[in-house]
């Protein structure tokens, strides 16, 4: 099968979804930077810097979405898919460094806490959590069958729960008085960024260093197609890998009677459709061997 027959196609209105989330998300990280100064709430800026690493994840999903979308060349037989894996990458490294910044805001308002707009930061705080609700909402569905989605999808996730967070921090302050809740939800909301950063991070470095894709058992694999096809009599020099999201690839050797051009071709048919329905895998490259005697 050709990778041409197996393009990884981004529909227009997922490209609109992101336009739209980058703009209100820009907005919402504009307002939070600017409520945050003005109330003097760490835990808005933090979540500020936190919707400015999800602008930048954005960006980068936007840009590598475009790139995958230039035709296949000679030079790059892949075309540019892996450019959305890379991003996702890049984007998780930004979120680690992002984290340690909070963590060092957070620990000196933690020894000295100081005082908050708490009006200012309820009402800040309250169209952050809605910005994000919309923007969370927008890329859910286009997020399921795609990393590079997913890695903007997540970033909306921790912000939406930074947000409730940050509301929820204002409102104890506003009750109890009790400042030193700002810098704890700026620890929690570093947690947040740790978590989803590790996953991020090794979901996407796996696919750059082209491990076998995390669904697929190569034994369970071989075993199913044998005993499916029982022309094939040894499957080996099996290497599968993830080209980019949801696209896996796979290379392999199969040993057969010795038969004509004709009925080789007919199990590879069987082949291909089997690991496809199975298997998800769609473009592959099958070399047969004949069983000695």
């Amino acid at each position: 099968m050709t990778l041409e027959s197996h393009l990884h196609h981004h529909p227009k209105d997922k490209i609109g979804r992101l336009k739209f989330v980058l703009v209100i998300t820009g907005f919402g990280m504009v307002l939070e930077f600017a409520g945050g100064i003005i109330s003097n709430s760490l835990a808005l800026i933090s979540d500020a810097g936190h919707m400015l690493t999800h602008l930048f994840a954005l960006g980068m999903s936007y840009f590598a979405i475009k790139l995958s979308m230039r035709p296949l060349t000679k030079k790059r037989t892949y075309g540019f898919y892996r450019a959305e894996v890379l991003a996702a990458f890049i984007n998780g490294i930004v979120l680690i460094f992002i984290c340690g910044y909070i963590v060092y805001e957070a620990a000196v308002r933690f020894i000295n806490p100081k005082e908050i707009n708490m009006l200012q930061m309820l009402f800040v705080a309250a169209t952050g959590l809605l910005i994000n609700g919309i923007s969370t909402s927008l890329l859910f569905r286009a997020s399921q069958h795609d990393l590079n989605i997913r890695s903007a999808f997540l970033h909306e996730i921790t912000d939406m729960v930074s947000s409730i967070a940050v509301l929820g921090a204002g409102l104890f302050i506003y009750f109890t008085g009790k400042h030193i809740a700002d810098p704890l939800v700026s620890f929690f909301i570093c947690a947040l960024i740790v978590v989803w950063a590790a996953r991020l991070l090794i979901e996407s470095g796996n696919i750059l260093l082209e491990a076998t894709p995390k669904h697929l058992d190569i034994d369970e694999m071989t075993k199913t197609l044998k005993r499916e096809i029982p022309d094939i009599h040894e499957v080996h020099h099996v290497h599968a890998w993830t080209i980019a999201s949801s696209m896996y690839a796979l290379t392999a050797h199969v040993v057969t009677d010795d038969c004509s051009i004709s009925k080789a071709n007919e199990i590879l048919q069987r082949i291909n459709a089997l690991l496809k329905e199975k298997f998800h895998i769609a473009h592959t490259n099958i070399q047969f061997e004949c069983k000695a005697k």
